[in-house]
């Protein structure tokens, strides 16, 4: 269970659509594509899609959500041989082990390649469900090696690698909206954190915890919102290479 709400992902999606220009005569193929809500707008504005996603049942879940689109179960590193005008990934980069490789392999069969990560956690709502819970977790320690991804000069490091041109980095405000305090908190005591914190401290003492650490995000009518940054990252090969394959430069 997600601590994602429905259709918070409605701004971040139009944001990318627009990168694209998708619309009628476009070619779009939408790497790790879920449940198809990106797919269905794109479709909706006369795009042709293709999808790929390692986990059958969202695949599944596209098919029915975009039936005129075409899905598969796939990895983004082998994605369909296309060309295709441009490939999206969208919260992807962050749940592969090498970001540059999945850069590569959608340069490889679309000119154009539009990625989205979260924000800084500074930037991001979200961050409260897991200060709320920091006495009953384990420390964060520090992580070796690169600055994440989430940081602008690291995103442009990675596109550079993958032998791309930045072509614009963007930013995004999305809202997570919960309409009461049993949404906010329910999917929060199911996850790993709340998981942890529970058998730590109790559902009392954790939801207590949750309810004050959000009560600036509560509203007059009982209900949540978070607002959450995200990055859209739009790249290019490089004016040689428009119309012909991407050189592999060493990690």
């Amino acid at each position: 269970m997600s601590r994602e709400p429905s259709a918070w992902a409605a701004p971040l999606y139009a944001q990318v659509l627009e990168r694209v220009s998708a619309g009628p005569g476009r070619t779009l193929l939408d790497l790790g594509c879920g449940a198809g809500e990106l797919a269905r707008m794109a479709v909706d504005l006369g795009a042709t899609v293709t999808g790929v996603d390692t986990d059958p049942g969202a695949v599944a879940a596209a098919a029915e959500r975009v039936p005129e689109a075409s899905f598969a179960v796939g990895d983004a590193l082998e994605p369909p041989n296309g060309p295709f005008d441009a490939a999206v990934a969208v919260q992807l980069l962050a749940h592969v082990t090498n970001p540059v490789a999945l850069l590569r392999a959608a340069a490889a069969v679309a000119p154009l390649v539009v990625v989205t990560v979260w924000g800084r956690e500074t930037e991001c709502d979200v961050r409260a469900f897991g200060e709320a819970l920091a006495g009953w977790l384990p420390p964060k320690l520090p992580k070796p090696g690169p600055p994440s991804i989430t940081e602008p000069d690291r995103l442009r490091q990675l596109v550079g690698l993958a032998g791309l041109v930045v072509a614009e980095v963007d930013e995004v405000e999305c809202t997570f909206d919960y309409p009461d305090e049993d949404e906010l908190v329910g999917p929060v005591l199911v996850s790993g954190i709340g998981r942890h914190a529970l058998n730590r401290a109790g559902p009392v003492a954790v939801r207590e915890a949750l309810v004050d650490r959000l009560a600036d995000n509560r509203r007059p009518d009982g209900s949540y919102q978070l607002v959450n940054r995200f990055r859209v990252v739009t790249a290019t090969r490089p004016p040689a290479e428009a119309d012909g394959p991407v050189e592999q430069p060493p990690d």
